[in-house]
């Protein structure tokens, strides 16, 4: 059993900066693959980000390549989330998973374990 605990979300403004944090715990987190995902209200879960176990590879979504990075301290126990320049569409809670060890990067169906979410709100 794994339990992840999102933080760092709030009310920014339009081209700020935030740095999500989620913490894991009840498992070994250095084998476990990490992801991103955001939902906002009446939309599907949409991918962020996702890296490797190692942090040797990365993954971002479209709409967020280039503006956001994804890094992870296995002796913490922890992956981050820095978010650059910050659109309103940016808007959603945002969810880490650990991922399953098969499948794609890309989907919330290869995520197994999920924290609680944390709540991002950009204003314009």
């Amino acid at each position: 059993q794994v339990q992840l605990v999102e933080s760092g979300g709030g009310l920014v403004q339009a081209g700020d900066s935030l740095r999500l944090s989620c913490v894991a715990s009840g498992g070994t987190f250095s084998t476990y693959s990490m992801g991103w995902f955001r939902q906002a209200p009446g939309t599907e879960r949409e991918f962020v980000a996702a890296i490797s176990r190692t942090g040797d590879s990365t993954y971002f979504g479209n709409s967020v390549k280039g503006r956001f990075a994804i890094s992870r301290d296995n002796a913490k126990n922890t992956v981050y989330l820095q978010m650059n320049g910050l659109k309103p569409e940016d808007t959603a809670v945002y969810y880490c998973a650990t991922k399953k060890v098969w499948g794609s990067y890309y989907t919330p169906a290869t995520y197994d374990y999920w924290g609680q979410g944390t709540q991002v709100t950009v204003s314009s």
